[in-house]
């Protein structure tokens, strides 16, 4: 009997697309919760910071759905946004630190988190423009 031919699963739901998936609902979490709370409890502090927060946290909840639902179109738009988003801001951070007095999860091109911010976005983009084939 001749064993079935099984193609290889490239897709955003199977091996490392799973993988990009898991990290992108852990910031979606991670940078929602805190933006959230930010906003509940010194909203007034750093008001422009904790909006960008509560942003990065709706685009990477945007993402993770797209990426999931393997809506490719979606998930280029927003992590192309995301992209931008940690360049500017991080770059604004790195020119005039008073501009944010608190940290956003793009300052300094995500520092506080290990620069991830900064790389995922990459990953992402590759990842989206890999599985199309």
């Amino acid at each position: 009997m001749a064993e079935p031919h099984h193609r290889p699963q490239h897709g955003l739901q199977h091996g490392f697309g799973r993988v990009v998936v898991a990290i992108y609902a852990v910031f979606a979490l991670s940078a929602s919760a805190r933006s959230l709370y930010q906003l509940a409890t010194k909203a007034s502090e750093a008001p422009i910071a904790y909006a960008l927060s509560a942003l990065a946290g709706v685009i990477y909840i945007l993402a993770t759905v797209a990426l999931a639902t393997n809506r490719r179109r979606l998930a280029a738009a927003t992590i192309s946004f995301e992209l931008l988003g940690v360049l500017v801001v991080g770059l604004l951070t790195r020119v005039d630190a008073a501009l944010f007095p608190d940290a956003t999860v793009w300052s300094d091109f995500g520092v506080g988190y290990g620069f991830v911010p900064l790389v995922l976005p990459f990953v992402g983009l590759a990842w989206v423009l890999k599985s199309r084939r």
